[in-house]
């Protein structure tokens, strides 16, 4: 039960499995191309929603959103399917698989056992592709590997099914139907329409910039609020989601960067690539933000900053992205 299937690496795993999935059903379509369209970078911060103990920041939509906005965007069918017993599920896999399916789907990190054990914690909502089965072990194409892996039935059960928020229940997804020619110009333009009307519109102050401006606010208070002890923890989990869950904010600003360059060559629009540049310095802001929060959660005696100053970098990258995604916005509008 083996399938002729390609897989290339990217930095992160919904839109690399997108594009692997839809290369296979002859759609050239690469990662930024993906992001871009499905509308994937957002900015979030929850303070009134703890994951052991500490709000939430996040740096993307949902996870299975970006899919879901990309193929209804250029006309794709998936079928989506969740099952609350582990032998259905696996059943179910399998029967695609001997169709010449491969079959995205959702799984936990921490018993993926290919993955160093560093990287091997409990965050339930990774994608991964099983596209064949051979000797009882699955074959797997994950997005963030090099090559492609295997993984043993009992493994595969463990990460499908795994315990905690979101619980995945054993969650997988296929297209069924892919168009010989979409209409990506009108997608393009949706997608960044939703981006830039999501990062600057929304009323809520824990969204889009607002929310990072918010958050920028929270962060200098801290210490004197929670403590040093917990400020450290929350501070350290702020760039853990920034720099390692999923690729995070400034990875996410580089992917978006390089589909508003792609958007540019494919619409022949100037100001496009403009904003590509403009976006790439966020990218760097936050990853020097990352940089001296880490010099903080590691006890650094020197070259460090202090929470206000790390406050201070966050809103001064809040207050640039509002300027890039104004732009954006109103760009789209036009469209």
């Amino acid at each position: 039960m083996s399938i002729a299937f390609t897989h290339k690496q990217s930095a992160h795993c919904e839109n690399g499995v997108v594009s692997n999935l839809l290369r296979f059903h002859g759609m050239e379509v690469d990662e930024p191309l993906v992001f871009g369209i499905g509308s994937g970078l957002l900015f979030s911060y929850l303070p009134f929603i703890r994951l052991n103990g500490i709000p939430v920041v996040s740096y993307r939509i949902w996870p299975g959103q970006i899919f879901k906005r990309f193929s209804n965007r250029t006309g794709i069918k998936i079928e989506r399917q969740k099952f609350s017993s582990t032998k259905t599920a696996m059943d179910a896999l399998d029967r695609q698989l001997d169709k010449g399916q491969p079959v995205g789907m959702l799984t936990s990190v921490f018993y993926l056992d290919y993955l160093p054990a560093a990287y091997r914690f409990h965050f339930n909502a990774h994608n991964i592709i099983v596209f064949g089965k051979e000797n009882g072990r699955y074959q797997v194409s994950d997005p963030i590997m090099e090559y492609t892996t295997e993984l043993s039935y009992e493994d595969l059960v463990r990460a499908r099914f795994a315990k905690g928020m979101p619980e995945p229940s054993g969650r997988m997804y296929y297209p069924v139907q892919v168009p010989a020619h979409a209409d990506f110009e009108k997608a393009i333009w949706t997608g960044i329409k939703q981006t830039s009307h999501d990062m600057t519109q929304i009323p809520m102050p824990l969204i889009g910039t607002k929310g990072m401006k918010y958050l920028s606010k929270r962060l200098r208070k801290w210490p004197e609020r929670i403590g040093n002890r917990k400020a450290i923890l929350w501070l350290g989990n702020m760039i853990r989601m920034q720099e390692e869950i999923g690729t995070g904010g400034a990875g996410f600003r580089f992917i978006y960067a390089a589909f508003l360059d792609q958007a540019s060559a494919r619409l022949k629009n100037d100001a496009l690539f403009e904003l590509s540049k403009k976006l790439t310095q966020s990218g760097d802001q936050l990853r020097e933000i990352a940089y001296y929060a880490g010099r903080v959660c590691k006890s650094r005696t020197s070259d460090i900053k202090s929470f206000g100053e790390l406050g201070d970098m966050l809103e001064r990258t809040a207050a640039f992205e509002h300027e890039v995604f104004s732009e954006l916005y109103q760009l789209s509008k036009s469209r």
